[in-house]
């Protein structure tokens, strides 16, 4: 799976949901600098000791209807994670994660304030193993960390399994694309749910961002939604098909990722079939990702 662009997660989605069963801009202004004839080859670079911190954050807004009465969530992300590189392991690198910071506000007009408590997640660390080219390898340590939405146990590996986007493995200059996929499974013991996004990246030019050079790489994102699982007894079932675009910057030198927007707009069907009825969901979900402090 090449070039994923992981920060782009969706736990919130998740957590929307749980409140449904309850209730029953613009980057910099200069665009990008071409340089046609360029080509780079883009890797991580994470020597050991090498410390990176991102300010994470994802703001969903979904809108549904049910017999007749409209049911509005609102969910944000907040938090903060640093990965201090180890060493190799093998062909790959070692990268200890910690959570530095970590909120989420959920709320509807039906039942209010349904905030989980996330405080247990702050400070916890995990390893995990990253490819030169950004796949995650191993990010299992991240399911040892949870929290709590409606009553329902949920882990915070969706924000860790795809955090890095993956990179091509080649010389690539402006105006080359290639294609890439992404698969992520999230939720809880009665809810859950699978995303699977596939992406078209065009190398756009070269930009300066914080003082470092970087590639921007912008990706058409289309992909799906699947979920399946139960709230008092009531069985229900979801699908449905996102599309969206993400622009991402990787510092070509530096061999690290800078920076990533995503904008997706989704429209899902929630199946209750016990009492026939399917429920139509639209959602938007902005998330963004910003390099904030390096050494």
């Amino acid at each position: 799976m090449n070039a994923r662009i992981g920060p782009i997660a969706r736990p919130a989605l998740a957590a929307a949901i749980f409140a449904l069963a309850a209730s029953a801009g613009p980057l910099d202004a200069a665009g990008p600098q071409a340089k046609p004839g360029r080509a780079v080859v883009l890797e991580y670079k994470m020597p050991a000791g090498r410390s990176l911190t991102y300010q994470y954050s994802q703001e969903m807004t979904q809108a549904m209807e049910a017999q007749g009465q409209a049911v509005d969530s609102q969910v944000s992300v907040a938090s903060a994670m640093t990965f201090r590189a180890k060493g190799p392991k093998g062909r790959d690198l070692l990268v200890g994660a910690t959570i530095d910071d970590m909120r989420m506000t959920v709320s509807t007009n039906m039942t209010g304030d349904m905030s989980p408590d996330m405080s247990e997640a702050k400070g916890k660390s995990f390893d995990m193993v990253l490819s030169p080219l950004g796949a995650e390898i191993d990010s299992a340590g991240a399911e040892a960390v949870t929290y709590s939405v409606a009553g329902e146990a949920q882990n915070v590996s969706a924000y860790f399994k795809a955090f890095f986007p993956d990179l091509l493995g080649k010389p690539v200059k402006v105006g080359d694309t290639w294609p890439s996929s992404d698969k992520i499974d999230q939720g809880s013991a009665a809810m859950k749910m699978h995303v699977e996004n596939q992406y078209v990246h065009t190398l756009e030019g070269f930009e300066t961002v914080d003082g470092l050079e970087c590639a921007r790489i912008s990706a058409q994102v289309t992909g799906t939604v699947s979920g399946s699982g139960s709230q008092g007894g009531m069985d229900m079932t979801m699908s449905g098909a996102n599309k969206g675009q993400t622009v991402w910057f990787f510092a070509v030198k530096e061999g690290i990722f800078v920076k990533a927007v995503n904008e997706t707009t989704a429209d899902v069907a929630v199946d209750l079939a016990a009492a026939g009825l399917t429920i139509p969901v639209t959602e938007k979900i902005k998330t963004e990702i910003k390099l904030t402090g390096r050494s």
